[in-house]
């Protein structure tokens, strides 16, 4: 069945870093697009990066547009999340996201908490 495992979560200082990882399992990897969302409290949930199956192309939110770098690595079958600048509203649970056959996966968050 299809696995999504993040990692990384942390509570961390405005201005400060965050990598977060999704390990992958129970589907092709490599022939997935791949996405990270984001829920605050009391918000929807949204869309913050996009990676294509072959890391070519990358999309992402204004909000987060030349702080956030979405990577992904097809032999670890494995996608980051690389947060750079981090601000207090960026504090949210992230979650790792496929959509295969119409059908949405997710996995079970990592709390991101920006505060000092």
């Amino acid at each position: 069945q299809v696995q999504l495992v993040e990692s990384g979560g942390d509570l961390v200082q405005p201005g400060g870093s965050l990598r977060l990882s999704c390990a992958a399992s129970g589907f092709t990897f490599s022939s997935s697009a791949m996405s990270w969302y984001r829920q605050a409290p009391g918000k929807e949930r949204e869309l913050v990066a996009r990676i294509s199956s072959t890391g070519g192309s990358t999309n992402y939110a204004g909000s987060v547009k030349d702080r956030f770098t979405i990577s992904r690595d097809n032999s670890k079958k494995t996608t980051y999340l690389q947060m750079n600048s981090l601000k207090p509203e960026d504090t949210a649970v992230y979650y790792c996201n496929v959509r295969l056959f119409q059908i949405d996966y997710w996995g079970q968050g990592a709390q991101v908490t920006v505060s000092s």
